[in-house]
């Protein structure tokens, strides 16, 4: 009985060390983060204040310190950056680069931020790649409510991961595609989010290369005189709710797989060479919920497979689709093809996709049992198309009398475009039409 209560009193003097063990270790901790957040400190940066350049400040500045940037001109570059410091700009202090040869903002570090600043006069290089800020290297940074006007690249990020670029506007005053940059500019990157920005008078406006696992939402690209969107060899990345309009060739996506592109609106991207969306090599991805309204090309398709395009909205464009390549096991399903000149542009005999209960405002048959589905199927590829195709001259004949003839002849007896290839339940209403 004794040696059964000596045990007892053994277990609870132990547990009550441990407990003691416990609440020590959790004091310990609790005074070492409140020391940590003791010792960080904000630094002013103003004409009248004791640091008066950006750089000093840098300097100055230990991991978890804030430098605050007073309105104001600075014409500084070369700021390194190998610290986790967080620099904010109060009114938009306006930083000029004075058009040097030299990054303002060179950055290697993890868990930094930079804001509210307003860059100006990056200057250009043929040699070498200068922005307002350039990270490499890094990790959990936040870019966010900057200005950048007249730069050369607005911002370089490489080899870095789980960064947040948001609500940045740049503008560029690009002329030719050997003398300018990229908006944002994007190299073997990943989980990244790129949103919320308005980028304008670059070269590309987001530019990624060998980035997977990020997201490009909510961002304007317009007047670049290349490519809204360009990226490529980039994979597992999301795309939704962006804007491209009257850039030089709209969007082009290059050598990539399972991609997600929705609800972006891709229109007004005229020329001779221009599209909405260029997809080259891309395999098994989805599409849909977009808009692709008056460009020369909607999606131009050139070797994709296993692509699922769904409620799109192709509308007014001069070639809604144009296949330019093999591609195989794509399926086309409750898109809206509305008033285009050629709703589809196919250049083999061969026919392995899939187009069915597609809207086709050129649909001319009959719904007899009245569900909505046309009763006989319709045939996208005009013969017309194919001859355009071979000789684009001909294109002057578009609407005349001659066209109609042979459009005609060629849906009676295929010859020159695939005899499979058509609509078999071609729906008799648009699939929520755009108010």
């Amino acid at each position: 009985m004794t040696s059964e209560v000596t045990k007892q009193k053994t277990e609870y003097l132990d547990s009550t060390k441990q407990g003691w063990r416990i609440l020590y270790g959790f004091l310990l901790l609790f005074l070492f983060s409140t020391n940590f957040h003791a010792q960080t400190k904000t630094i002013n940066v103003c004409a009248s204040c004791k640091t008066k350049t950006i750089k000093d400040a840098v300097s100055f500045a230990k991991d978890g310190d804030t430098i605050l940037v007073k309105k104001g001109l600075y014409k500084e570059t070369q700021i390194f950056v190998k610290k986790s410091i967080h620099l904010i700009g109060e009114d938009y202090p306006v930083i000029d680069a004075e058009n040097k040869t030299d990054s303002v903002f060179a950055i290697s570090a993890n868990n930094f931020s930079i804001s509210g600043f307003k860059f100006i006069n990056i200057g250009m290089s043929y040699t070498k790649e200068i922005a307002a800020i350039f990270v490499s290297h890094s990790k959990n940074f936040t870019l966010k409510n900057n200005l950048l006007n007249n730069v050369f690249y607005g911002f370089i990020i490489q080899s870095s991961k789980y960064g947040l670029i948001q609500n940045n506007k740049v503008t560029g005053n690009a002329i030719d595609e050997t003398s300018s940059g990229n908006g944002v500019h994007v190299w073997k990157c990943k989980n990244l989010r790129i949103e919320q920005n308005t980028i304008t008078g670059m070269r590309d406006g987001i530019y990624l290369e060998f980035v997977n696992k990020s997201f490009i939402s909510n961002n304007t690209s317009k007047n670049n005189i290349r490519y809204g969107l360009h990226f490529m060899f980039s994979h597992y990345n999301e795309y939704h709710h962006n804007e491209f309009k009257t850039n030089g060739a709209g969007v082009a996506v290059m050598f990539s797989k399972f991609i997600k592109m929705h609800h972006n609106t891709f229109h007004y991207n005229w020329g001779t060479a221009a599209y909405g969306l260029l997809l080259k090599e891309i395999n098994d991805a989805e599409i849909y919920e977009n808009i692709f309204e008056q460009n020369t090309t909607g999606i131009n398709i050139d070797g994709c497979n296993r692509i699922n395009y769904k409620n799109n909205h192709f509308i007014r464009n001069g070639w809604a689709l144009k296949f330019t390549g093999g591609c195989y096991t794509n399926v086309f399903e409750f898109n809206n093809f509305m008033h285009n000149a050629f709703d589809l542009s196919y250049n083999s005999r061969l026919n392995d996709n899939k187009f069915e209960a597609n809207y086709w405002s050129e649909y001319t048959g009959y719904d007899l049992d009245k569900n909505g589905i046309g009763d006989v199927p319709f045939r996208p590829v005009k013969l017309f198309s194919y001859v355009v195709n071979k000789t684009p001259e001909t294109l002057v004949l578009l609407r005349s009398l001659f066209v109609d003839i042979i459009n005609f002849s060629e849906k009676v007896s295929p010859v020159f475009t695939p005899d499979n290839l058509m609509d078999n339940k071609p729906l008799m209403k648009p699939i929520n039409p755009l108010e």
